[in-house]
């Protein structure tokens, strides 16, 4: 049966701005999308969060993923009918577009299980903007099958409407790397799908219109969640590798960047770095991959090998400074400790799920005076999510450094005026330091 969309009469969108695009989730993957989208179509920006919505319509982006020209040049109307982009967070503006994309977070819980509360309570809200051949596209990490299976039920319940008949649905996976300014959304490739051939070539050629990198177009809508869920999965049990070197090679007093750099002169050998795995993809999404697997009875033993890794190394750099310190006959209780970074990657504010915690909580329990510093991260969220309360300045001496995250910034301190003489550690987890200043690194 031919499926004819009233809303959207043609493939072609170039010159024709019949789409109307709700973008609901305004973060680092939503912001930009509907940046990129509203240079061609009417877009409406929709976040449940009134202060970042306020922030945005004055053309800020506390993230830092935005090109603040871009974003200013298509806001710029925002009171006239011409209106490229508008943002809000009144429910009852949704219904005036006709399709949605959904980029809403979906974390795990504390039992590393998938939260679905976010995805689910914007699908209910988009449920209730419902019409007849509306489109809803999910960008947000899922387990294969979850869209299909836990999404549009609750889309036919709350609309009332048929899917597949009066609505219909895709998935196309974020691949927005945070504080990366050169893979960039629209020079990366996109892997777009649709529940049905016309709805998936439809929701191609969408996408194609703003990716100058090129499209994907996945055989269906699960192939398409599970390549999202083996990207982060492949790179998490990668770092998993080498994070258990690390481990191994500390206890033959090797140096891990050392073996690295040699073994990297073969031709095909992958050079990942230890490190610590946190954020919102890499360190969450093979939980998504492992909770699907597990509730079809199988125990993924590889995927979880790698996440226990890599869950446990802000453990492992915690106790070798103090072992470090010890070293130097320094006393663990009265030590004072500087960690620098907090954000979960460098030149980005993103805290989201950062193992830097880890390290700072292992010191705490131990007694250390311990002082965080990151010129990125939003002190109030960091004060909320955590429960730490930043140093604004750099002032003081310590006994013990930790460059956690490699922030550029980092690069030019004088870290000599920053430890309390010579007994002090400095412990680099990224490599990034000159390599004379430090007493280990990752």
């Amino acid at each position: 049966m031919s499926i004819m969309l009233n809303p959207l009469p043609s493939l072609n969108f170039k010159g024709v701005k019949k789409a109307k695009i709700a973008i609901i989730g305004l973060g680092y993957v939503g912001l930009p999308l509907a940046i990129e989208f509203a240079k061609k179509y009417y877009v409406l920006g929709f976040d449940i969060n009134v202060k970042r919505v306020e922030e945005l319509k004055k053309g800020e982006d506390g993230t830092r993923e935005a090109n603040l020209e871009d974003l200013n040049r298509v806001i710029k109307l925002d009171d006239s009918k011409e209106t490229s982009l508008r943002f809000s967070s009144v429910d009852s503006d949704l219904k005036e577009c006709n399709v949605f994309i959904i980029t809403v977070p979906t974390p795990v819980n504390q039992f590393k299980s998938p939260d679905l509360s976010p995805l689910l309570h914007a699908t209910e809200m988009v449920g209730k903007a419902l019409k007849r051949n509306d489109i809803i596209i999910y960008e947000s990490t899922v387990y294969p099958g979850c869209t299909e299976e836990d999404c549009v039920p609750v889309l036919e319940r709350v609309s009332g409407l048929k899917f597949n008949e009066d609505f219909f649905v895709g998935y196309s996976p974020e691949r927005i790397n945070p504080g990366d300014k050169v893979n960039t959304l629209t020079t990366i490739k996109k892997v777009t799908s649709g529940s049905t051939p016309q709805i998936a070539e439809l929701i191609d050629s969408l996408y194609k219109s703003i990716i100058t990198a090129g499209t994907h177009k996945a055989p269906s809508i699960k192939v398409a969640e599970a390549s999202k869920a083996i990207e982060n999965a492949q790179r998490d049990i990668n770092i998993s590798f080498v994070n258990e070197l690390a481990l191994i090679f500390d206890r033959m007093d090797i140096d891990t960047s050392d073996v690295l750099e040699a073994a990297g002169t073969k031709w095909n050998f992958l050079k990942y770095k230890p490190g610590l795995v946190g954020g919102h993809c890499i360190g969450v999404d093979p939980y998504y991959l492992a909770h699907k697997a597990e509730s079809l009875g199988y125990y993924p033993q590889v995927i979880l090998s790698g996440r226990s890794v890599n869950d446990n190394m802000g453990i492992f750099v915690a106790n070798k400074v103090v072992k470090l310190l010890l070293k130097k006959n320094n006393n663990i209780a009265d030590a004072e400790v500087l960690i620098l970074g907090i954000a979960f990657k460098e030149n980005c504010p993103d805290t989201r799920n950062t193992k830097v915690v880890d390290i700072y909580n292992q010191f705490k329990r131990l007694g250390m005076d311990v002082d965080v510093h990151d010129p990125f991260a939003n002190i109030d969220e960091v004060k909320r999510e955590y429960n730490i309360d930043l140093v604004n300045n750099l002032g003081k001496t310590y006994d013990a450094i930790v460059l956690a995250v490699a922030h550029n910034e980092y690069g030019e301190l004088d870290y000599t005026k920053l430890v309390k003489g010579k007994n002090a550690v400095i412990f680099d987890t990224k490599s990034f330091i000159k390599r004379e200043l430090v007493d280990a690194r990752l």
